[in-house]
C-alpha cells in the first residue's frame, strides 16, 4: 500500500535547546486512520503542524505524495480541539467559507451541494442558520469538521479533537468520523492521548516515546471494519489496550510505576 504520509529522520528545536522531536520516522498509509500516542508533552502536536506545514522540521523531510511539504495547503485540513468557528457565521456559511478562499476553483453549484450534504451526513440539518454559540459543542465539531471535509482534503489531520467533550458526546462523534470515513476513505492522522480512543479509531497505532519524542513501536490494530462499539468489550481490544498502556507507563513518570500495592509495602 503507497504511504500518503512519510516522515524520515525528521528533528525540531525550539530556540536554542529545547528538542521537541529528535530521529523521527514514520509513514501514513493511503485511505487509512493512523493514531498517534505518546505522554504528554512528548511531541504530538509538533508532527501534526510539520505536516500541516504550519512549521517546518530542524533536520529530516517530511512529504505529501512524495513530494516535501513547504507551505500549508488545501490538500491538507486541519481538525482542532477547539472548533475555531467563526461565532458571525451561520452553519451553512461556516462550513462554505472555503469556497471564498477557492473562488473561481471548481463548480459553485457542486459546492453548495456539497456543502448541503455534509450537513445531512453530519447531523445539522435544521441548524443550517443557526449560530456557533446556539448549537451544543458536539454540534459545534460537527460543523468544523463538516467545513474541514467540504474542501475535500487528501488528508486529515486531528489533533484531539473530541477532547473536550464529555464521554457520551465523544463516543458518538467516534462513531460519526467513522461513518464519514467509510464514505470517502480520506487519510487520518488522529492525534490523541486517549488509549481506547486509538485502538477504536485506528488501522495502526504509532506510539511515542518521551520528549524529545520518537516513535517507540508501531502497532496495527487487530479489529476488523467496520468499527461497532460492542468491540471495545472484545479480547483484541483489550489486550492491545494494555499493550499501550504498558508502553506510555514505561515513558510517562515514576509516579504512574508506583501501583498501591508497592506503596502500601513500603516499610514506615
Amino acid at each position: 500500500m503507497p504511504h500518503k504520509i512519510v516522515l524520515a529522520g525528521v528533528g525540531k528545536v525550539y530556540g536554542e535547546d529545547v528538542v521537541a522531536i529528535d530521529r523521527l520516522s514514520m509513514e501514513v498509509p493511503s485511505n487509512e486512520i493512523v493514531c498517534l500516542l505518546g505522554p504528554s508533552g512528548c511531541g504530538k502536536s509538533t508532527v501534526l503542524n510539520l505536516i500541516a506545514g504550519f512549521e517546518f522540521p530542524t533536520a529530516g523531510t517530511v512529504a505529501l505524495d512524495g513530494e516535501v511539504v513547504k507551505w500549508p495547503g488545501p490538500d491538507r485540513g486541519v481538525v482542532f480541539q477547539e472548533h475555531a468557528l467563526f461565532p458571525w457565521l451561520t452553519v451553512v456559511e461556516n462550513i462554505g467559507f472555503g469556497s471564498k478562499l477557492r473562488r473561481g476553483q471548481g463548480d459553485p453549484a457542486h459546492y453548495r451541494e456539497s456543502v448541503h450534504r455534509y450537513i445531512d451526513w453530519m447531523g445539522l440539518k435544521g441548524f443550517e442558520r443557526s449560530y456557533p454559540k446556539m448549537l451544543s459543542g458536539g454540534m459545534r465539531q460537527r460543523a468544523a469538521l463538516a467545513r474541514v471535509l467540504v474542501n475535500e482534503p487528501k488528508v486529515l489531520l486531528m489533533d484531539e479533537p473530541f477532547a473536550a467533550l464529555d464521554a457520551q458526546t465523544r463516543l458518538s462523534m467516534q462513531m460519526l468520523l467513522l461513518n464519514v470515513w467509510e464514505r470517502l476513505r480520506t487519510t487520518i492522522l488522529f492525534i490523541t492521548h486517549d488509549i481506547d480512543e486509538a485502538v477504536f479509531l485506528g488501522d495502526r497505532i504509532y506510539v511515542m516515546t518521551a520528549r524529545p519524542g520518537r516513535i517507540k513501536e508501531v502497532i496495527p490494530v487487530p479489529l476488523d471494519r467496520p468499527r461497532t462499539y460492542d468491540m471495545v468489550l472484545c479480547g483484541a481490544f483489550n489486550q492491545t489496550k494494555a499493550h499501550i498502556f504498558d508502553l506510555i507507563r514505561e515513558e510517562s513518570s515514576p509516579l504512574w510505576s508506583a501501583s498501591p500495592a508497592a506503596k502500601s509495602s513500603t516499610p514506615g
